[in-house]
């Protein structure tokens, strides 16, 4: 089957094929919608699409292989608060339980049929074994007494956005919360233990720098063939881990180690791509030249990846679902809050501009 890059946008799902022409957009879905995500599920060939209709609520749409009809299934929900609760965020703040965003989407372990993860700002988790009928929130995370050290970043409240179901065991999940640290459960969800050790804030009081707790991890992945070894695109650099996320280290690079994506080659741990840019006030490429870096050896030395992307006047922001790599680890393609798509097809070496007129891209997936 031929390749294709599902697109998520402001304005709609988009489909990028490549023909004899070359990569194109293909079919749209939902369009003038606002798609946040979606995932193919490899298992089954299921579709699964999450919208933002902002004062109308969150939806989730789901497909079935083969089909073109898209339908609406259940959306993850929060219990009640409970009444005369105080329950405050890292900053003070009263915490919302409401669903916000869905922000992450992952599937369960190839035996485990119907199993989906969802993350979600103000910062739950929650498992469907039903492909999205029904959904039930992780009460162990959500219950944690830390869970009030977490706080909101960019996005003001904290939430959950990455999801690694580990490949050797699907019983054990790790996710990483903006801004919350990294958190692993090795039994299915009933319990939970902080895993961001090693990592550091480089803003506020210097005694809470190496918090695990409010540590601000932009997007976390693993290594399907080597899942001892992740990395994370930190808010304040790059880390990575080779002992399944117990401790971290950092890796420095250059134009700028600042970023929101991380793609991991799907074999070779030591192989992984960023998109730098300047960050906090500014978030735009360093000297207006968007690139992709790409190490070869864990962290070592970087090289920077231009050939085919724009080097003068880039204002393009690549957020942490824009980039994706293939199943072979040939493949990257790459999304901006422009509305720029590329796809590169030697590893980065150089790329493809598919098009530069389709809504602002949330979220890049191989299908």
């Amino acid at each position: 089957m031929a390749p294709t890059v599902m697109v998520s946008t402001r304005k709609g799902l988009f489909e990028i094929g490549k023909g004899r022409a070359g990569w194109k957009v293909r079919d749209g879905h939902f369009l003038a919608d606002n798609v946040t995500l979606m995932l193919r599920d490899r298992r089954d060939g299921t579709d699964y699409a999450t919208l933002n209709h902002g004062h109308f609520g969150i939806k989730l749409h789901r497909r079935d292989r083969g089909r073109k009809t898209w339908h609406e299934i259940a959306t993850p929900a929060y219990p009640p608060k409970p009444d005369g609760l105080v329950d405050n965020d890292g900053w003070g703040k009263p915490v919302n339980w409401s669903t916000q965003l869905i922000w992450s989407l992952e599937a369960g372990g190839p035996r485990q049929k119907g199993t989906l993860w969802c993350g979600t700002m103000p910062g739950g988790l929650f498992r469907s074994r039903d492909r999205g009928e029904s959904w039930e929130l992780m009460e162990s995370l959500w219950r944690h007494p830390d869970r009030n050290k977490w706080m909101g970043g960019g996005a003001d409240i904290p939430g959950i956005h990455s999801i690694c179901v580990d490949p050797r065991d699907p019983d054990t999940v790790r996710v990483a919360i903006s801004c919350g640290g990294v958190w692993v459960t090795k039994d299915g969800g009933l319990t939970w233990k902080q895993s961001a050790h090693g990592m550091r804030y480089d803003q506020g009081p210097v005694e809470e720098a190496a918090n695990p707790d409010t540590q601000d991890p932009h997007m976390m992945v693993q290594c399907q063939g080597d899942p001892s070894k992740l990395w994370v695109q930190h808010h304040c650099g790059i880390w990575r881990s080779v002992d399944d996320g117990v401790s971290w280290t950092e890796v420095k690079a250059k134009p700028s180690s600042f970023g929101f994506g991380v793609a991991v080659h799907p074999r070779d741990a030591g192989t992984a791509w960023f998109v730098p840019g300047i960050k906090d006030e500014k978030r735009i490429p360093v000297d207006g030249a968007l690139v992709v870096t790409r190490t070869r050896d864990g962290g070592k030395t970087f090289r920077s990846l231009k050939k085919g992307l724009p080097q003068k006047h880039a204002y393009d922001v690549v957020f942490r679902h824009g980039l994706a790599v293939d199943d072979s680890g040939e493949l990257l393609a790459m999304g901006s809050t422009t509305g720029n798509v590329w796809v590169s097809e030697d590893q980065g070496d150089s790329w493809q501009h598919v098009t530069g007129t389709l809504p602002q891209v949330y979220a890049i997936r191989w299908a």
